[in-house]
C-alpha cells in the first residue's frame, strides 16, 4: 500500500490558493493510482506545526533516557513528523512564495523533521523518497528575468530538500497568480493562464509517473 505525505501551507483555502489548486489535481490523481493507498494530510495553515524551542532542540541530543519531562514532551510531535516523513512513499509540498521565501509555516516543519543523525547526515532515514513541491508565485523568477536573483523557494528547497534531508525534489512552477487581480499586471494574464495550464498538466502527468515508477 502506498503512502503519500501531503502538505499544504498557503494561507488561502481552496480556489483561492494556486498551489492548493494544483496540489488537488496531483493528490487527485494520485489516489485514482493508488485506491487502497494512504494519504497522510498536513494543513499548515490551518494546524501550524511547533516551531522548534530549546527543549525540541537539546532532546535531539541525548537519549530518551536523558530527557526531562519537558524535552520529552517537546520532542514529541518532532518525532511524528519525523515517523510521517519516514512512512511516506512520496511527499507532495505546496509552497507559495511569500515575500521571496517560504511560509514561515512551511519552515517550521522542516526545522521540526531535520534530526542529526537520522533524517540528515552519513544515510538519511527518507533518502531517496521523491517529493513534488508546487512553488507557486504572483510574478515571474525564472532565469533571464529581472527578478531571478530574488528567487529563494526553489534554491532554498533544493538545497534542503536534497542536500540536507537525501530526497528527490522536482518542481511544478506555476507563476504569475497575481496578474489577474494586480491591473498593472493586465498584460500578462494570457502568460498567467498558459502558467497554470502547464502546472495542472505537469500534475497529472507526474502523479501518473510518480506511480507508475513506485509499482515498478
Amino acid at each position: 500500500m502506498a503512502t503519500l505525505l501531503h502538505i499544504d501551507s498557503s494561507l488561502f483555502p481552496g480556489g483561492l490558493s494556486a498551489s492548493r489548486a494544483v496540489t488537488e489535481v496531483f493528490r487527485k490523481v494520485w489516489e485514482e493510482q493508488h485506491p487502497d493507498g494512504l494519504v497522510i494530510y498536513r494543513d499548515l495553515a490551518v494546524d501550524p506545526v511547533p516551531h522548534i524551542g530549546i527543549d525540541a532542540h537539546t532532546a535531539a541530543f541525548a537519549t530518551p533516557a536523558e530527557r526531562t519531562p519537558e524535552q520529552s514532551a517537546a520532542f514529541a510531535p518532532r518525532e511524528t513528523l519525523i515517523e510521517e516523513l519516514e512512512r511516506a512513499d512520496a511527499i507532495l509540498i505546496g509552497a507559495p512564495m511569500y515575500n521571496f521565501t517560504i511560509p514561515s509555516t512551511l519552515k517550521a516543519w522542516l526545522d521540526n523533521v531535520i534530526l542529526p543523525g537520522r533524517t540528515v547526515g552519513e544515510a538519511p532515514s527518507a533518502e531517496g523518497t521523491p517529493v513534488t513541491v508546487v512553488a507557486s508565485r504572483g510574478g515571474s523568477y525564472a532565469p533571464g528575468t529581472p527578478r531571478e536573483d530574488f528567487e529563494y523557494v526553489r534554491n532554498y528547497l533544493e538545497a534542503v530538500l536534497k542536500g540536507s534531508l537525501g530526497l528527490e525534489p522536482d518542481f511544478i512552477v506555476p507563476e504569475l497568480t497575481m496578474a489577474p487581480r494586480n491591473p498593472a499586471m493586465a498584460e500578462l494574464v494570457p502568460l498567467y493562464e498558459a502558467s497554470r495550464e502547464r502546472a495542472f498538466e505537469d500534475a497529472t502527468a507526474k502523479a501518473k509517473a510518480l506511480a507508475e515508477r513506485l509499482a515498478g
